[in-house]
């Protein structure tokens, strides 16, 4: 179905994940931003979003070799978006860790990942546009939870438009209304 702004993906953690890609992206005009075996990501909800599609780099099915590929972009990009098309091997994942860290690149997985110092997750989805059988799909609000290590150790929760009406992400007029805190989530390397 397509909302306006483009075709946005139908996972709420994708949406997520464009929308924390698109932050350092939006700071600075030299940022690369690289898309790892995510074939369906729809290239109008990244540039929705605010991801420039002139410096997103993608590979559709890296196979077996996704790690090496990974390895080899994070030299490249400052962010990597990754689908892993399978588990990491605890070698695989050590290496890629080490050149993460060397590189400073944030790494942003739609799966959990062995050591991460943040987890966000999505839930409680809801759109909103449609009346009774008619209308357009406008936006959608997801609950966002976010756990982690260290500072990030209390959990939270927030409220957000993953798209809102102009195809990007933003907090609900009613959680802006009540004072709930947005979620700020401050993006790092592995």
């Amino acid at each position: 179905m397509t909302a306006p702004g483009g075709d946005f993906p139908s996972a709420p953690h994708t949406s997520l994940l464009l929308a924390l890609a698109a932050g350092p992206a939006a700071a600075a005009t030299t940022v690369w931003t690289a898309a790892i075996s995510m074939p369906t990501l729809g290239l109008a909800a990244a540039r929705a979003y605010g991801l420039p599609l002139e410096r997103l780099l993608l590979v559709d099915t890296p196979g077996e070799r996704w790690s090496e590929i990974t390895s080899v972009l994070a030299g490249a990009c400052e962010v990597v978006l990754l689908d892993p098309p399978l588990p990491p091997r605890p070698r695989e994942l050590q290496r890629l860790e080490a050149r993460l860290r060397a590189t400073g690149t944030t790494l942003l997985t739609t799966t959990p990942w062995p050591g991460a110092a943040l987890r966000l997750t999505t839930g409680n989805a809801t759109w909103s546009g449609l009346g009774d059988g008619h209308g357009m799909l406008r936006s959608r609000t997801v609950d966002v939870h976010c756990a982690g290590r260290g500072r990030a150790a209390r959990p939270r929760t927030a409220r957000l438009l993953l798209p809102d009406e102009t195809g990007s992400a933003s907090t609900p007029p009613t959680a802006a209304a009540t004072g709930t805190a947005p979620l700020t989530v401050a993006t790092a390397a592995v």
